[in-house]
């Protein structure tokens, strides 16, 4: 096509967290697509800690980003050629693309289309409407299931998943307890997300915060953290307990392997389970979820906030926000105007 391709790829595998000579601005041909592809301009990328965990040279859901290639990342693109009866130039769509200014990709990878008259900002489809709402829809609703009247308990409670695990457990009778690291983001928890009980666990004393919080026991603990956040709030399950592993991001930058948690044995004596989830399990039930997310979202249910970093070449630096506690919301990078 002869337009360049600005690309951050992958130049070595991280130890621990990532930093500049990790990654490489380069410039490439932008390619044609071919038969089942399409072309896509990518608007706004996705910055999840899940992609630090591709990074890595273990196979896991999905496969290591090669070295040399893309970061690979959840995006807002528009389409501009199409060679699949499914999607036309012109569409936006949500998908699984790549840092860079243009992705080639399998009409697979293209989860949906935004439609033009969308009732919500265009960034919501990268959260409330994106993998972090699909994230707690699914492992809330059908792993942890909540009852009315339960208690669930939530850690990284202001991040992309958490401020929307918190409202759903709301709309089903629960009662809600926000784990966070500051005194700002519990405020936000409290007078816009909705959270009944927001905990700072940097400046309280966790243990006894849960036991005063939560004196009859946590139903449902919907885990973002792992560490020593999952092993105190073991301490507090109920019986019949659920323990929903949707993320660990206390270990994801670690360079050798955690101990289990030592007070697993909670889980015994408490008949409760422990069970991990991933989204793309559930990809034949997106359109469901997206429907009452989008329905809840507009009746006002659910609260976000968007913290977007403008251009490309900002990605990596960007990315490391979800490590250090910076971001304000849901991490994005424009990469182009709408």
């Amino acid at each position: 096509m002869g337009t360049k391709n600005r690309q951050v790829i992958l130049r070595q595998r991280p130890k621990g967290r990532v930093c500049d000579e990790d990654f490489q601005l380069i410039e490439a041909e932008v390619f044609a697509p071919e038969a089942g592809q399409l072309l896509i301009r990518n608007l706004y990328l996705s910055l999840d800690p899940a992609i630090r965990g591709w990074m890595n040279d273990v196979q896991s859901y999905m496969p290591p980003i090669s070295l040399g290639s893309p970061i690979r990342s959840g995006s807002i693109g528009e389409v501009v050629e199409s060679k699949s009866d499914r999607f036309k130039p012109g569409q936006w769509v949500t998908g699984l693309m790549a840092w860079e200014d243009y992705s080639v990709v399998s009409h697979d990878q293209v989860y949906q289309i935004i439609p033009k008259d969308t009732p919500v900002p265009l960034p919501c489809w990268n959260s409330v409407l994106g993998s972090n709402g699909l994230a707690a829809y699914f492992g809330l609703l059908d792993v942890g299931a909540p009852q009315p009247g339960e208690t669930v308990l939530v850690s990284s409670a202001a991040g992309g998943v958490g401020s929307v695990v918190g409202p759903l457990a709301k709309l089903k009778g629960c009662t809600t307890i926000g784990l966070t690291g500051s005194d700002e983001k519990c405020d936000w928890l409290l007078k816009e997300v909705g959270y009944d009980v927001a905990i700072n666990y940097k400046t309280e004393n966790l243990a006894k915060a849960l036991k005063a919080a939560c004196p009859q026991g946590v139903n449902v603990f919907f885990d973002n953290v792992g560490g020593e956040i999952l092993n105190i709030a073991l301490t507090r399950l109920a019986v019949g307990a659920r323990v929903v592993l949707c993320g660990a991001i206390s270990q994801i930058n670690a360079t050798e392997r955690a101990p289990g948690p030592s007070n697993y044995l909670r889980l015994l004596s408490q008949r409760a389970r422990m069970e991990g989830f991933v989204s793309i399990d559930y990809a034949h039930r997106f359109k469901e979820a997206r429907e009452r997310l989008l329905e809840w979202l507009t009746q006002g249910n659910l609260a976000y906030r968007h913290h977007i970093v403008e251009g490309l070449e900002n990605t990596p630096g960007a990315f490391n926000c979800l490590f250090n506690g910076q971001n304000r919301g849901k991490l994005m990078v424009k990469v182009a105007a709408e």
